[in-house]
């Protein structure tokens, strides 16, 4: 067997890992044309390559590790944990302390009466047992025909195909189909959906079309709307301000569920601890997964509320999965948890990084290329355009520019995600005033080069 370690050299790591290892939301061919980036090691906001090379990450891996890495209390933790219980499951009247006490913190942590917490291992796991707890509730309560769960376009819940179906991305509907009963509504993207209307017309348009779903469907039928905060993997999605009063209304007009996934926007992203608090939003259910951990170990949940959880509590719920609040993953999260609370790096991000970060990413709104800025907390995006005043999309395909921009960002060692042609960034709490400067002047330069890029390809005029 080949002993295969981080100092065997970067070509042939590339060539095993293409012939053996596939990738999520990537295609072979790029793999063995270009081959992936071999990342070794990483501390703070900083990974290294296998050519030695120091990338600042600006995305906190996907969204997730807002701890920053190298973290040796959560490593001694998990060390600790595997010596004294390495694995038992939660099934069959069992439990374990980990387990017990991450229950007990979240549900002291997250607003409201959101007190019951249902551990899976991935916010994918997560929103399928949402989808379960939805139905098993109205079930329940005597109205099964209740099983409509309203979701919107453009929305990320997931890369299962039950969370997928949840989520709003045709793509993955695409591969993968569709289940029954879920229905999408348009989103609240202003920049690229709101033409003339005010964006608080927009977002009253957008927000009111639940309750006409809600009516056409038949009130009989709908079970739950649910939707991010803020739109995360959906390019940072910030909806305008009317949009989740109104949301929130019409959930309570017409008794639905609502579901807050929390994914991205949970442990201090958005500049609280949830995104619910930033926006206004009092949830029945609440998924939560990366930041829970910071992504040192697997691990998600639905929170839900005393009422929920009183009529589920009241039936056998026929869900789990084997490794549903895993002690060590349970035990990693706890220390997080109290790292990110007690050394005050949710409050130092809300009270002092995220009004930084907020001055530095809007001085890029002056680059010729970029038509939007919008940043919430620790999370922003921009908007490409060839034409600010018209908030056109480029002649070529949608993405195309974007993927163009990423790639400089790479070449500069930054990392900066595309989503279509909006360049959004998610940094690590613990990220300096220092490193945002650097993060700036490295997106700053990338802009330029993709800038410079797309005018010699010709792709600097708008879709006729």
């Amino acid at each position: 067997m080949t002993q295969i370690t981080n100092h065997m050299p970067t070509e042939e790591l590339q060539r095993l890992d293409a012939a053996h290892h596939m990738h999520p939301f990537t295609t072979n061919d790029d793999l063995e044309k270009k081959g992936a980036r071999v990342i070794t090691r990483a501390k703070g906001v900083t990974l290294t390559d296998s050519e030695g090379n120091d990338i600042l990450d600006a995305m906190a891996g996907l969204w997730c590790v807002n701890i920053g890495y190298g973290r040796d209390e959560l490593a001694d933790v998990a060390s600790r944990q595997m010596r004294e219980l390495p694995y038992y499951n939660t099934f069959f009247q069992t439990t374990h302390v980990p387990a017990i006490a991450l229950a007990e913190r979240l549900a002291e942590l997250t607003p409201y009466d959101l007190n019951h917490v249902f551990f899976a291992n991935s916010g994918s796991e997560a929103n399928d047992t949402n989808i379960r707890i939805v139905r098993t509730y109205w079930q329940e309560k005597g109205q099964p025909e209740k099983t409509v769960i309203i979701s919107r376009k453009n929305a990320y819940h997931g890369s299962s195909v039950a969370s997928s179906a949840l989520g709003g991305m045709a793509g993955m509907h695409a591969q993968s189909g569709m289940i029954p009963d879920i229905h999408h509504i348009d989103q609240p993207n202003w920049w690229a959906e709101g033409g003339d209307m005010s964006q608080e017309d927009f977002g009253l348009e957008r927000a009111q079309q639940l309750e006409k779903a809600i009516l056409d469907l038949g009130e009989h039928r709908v079970a739950a709307f649910i939707g991010e905060p803020v739109q995360g993997a959906g390019g940072v999605i910030i909806p305008p301000s009317t949009y989740w009063p109104e949301i929130q209304r019409i959930c309570d007009k017409y008794g639905i569920l609502l579901i807050a996934d929390e994914v991205i926007c949970g442990f201090g992203r958005t500049g609280n601890w949830f995104g619910s608090q930033t926006m206004g939003i009092k949830p029945d259910i609440m998924t939560v997964a990366k930041g829970l951990s910071s992504g040192y170990a697997p691990i998600s949940a639905s929170i839900v509320n005393d009422k929920v959880a009183a009529v589920l509590g009241a039936c056998e719920f026929n869900h789990g999965y084997t490794y549903s609040g895993h002690p060590v993953a349970c035990a990693v999260a706890l220390e997080n948890l109290r790292l990110l609370d007690e050394e005050g790096i949710v409050s130092h991000a809300a009270e002092e990084l995220a009004p930084y970060l907020k001055e530095k990413f809007e001085s890029l709104g002056d680059h010729p290329m970029v038509g939007e800025v919008k940043i919430v907390g620790m999370m922003g995006s921009l908007a490409l355009t060839p034409d600010k005043a018209t908030r056109a999309k480029f002649a070529a395909d949608v993405g195309t520019v974007g993927f163009m921009v990423r790639e400089r960002c790479f070449a500069n060692n930054l990392i900066m995600r595309h989503v279509g042609d909006r360049m959004v960034i998610s940094p690590p709490l613990v990220i300096t005033k220092a490193e945002i400067d650097e993060l700036i002047v490295r997106a700053r330069k990338a802009l330029d080069e993709g800038y410079e890029n797309v005018k010699a390809a010709g792709l600097f005029k708008a879709m006729s």
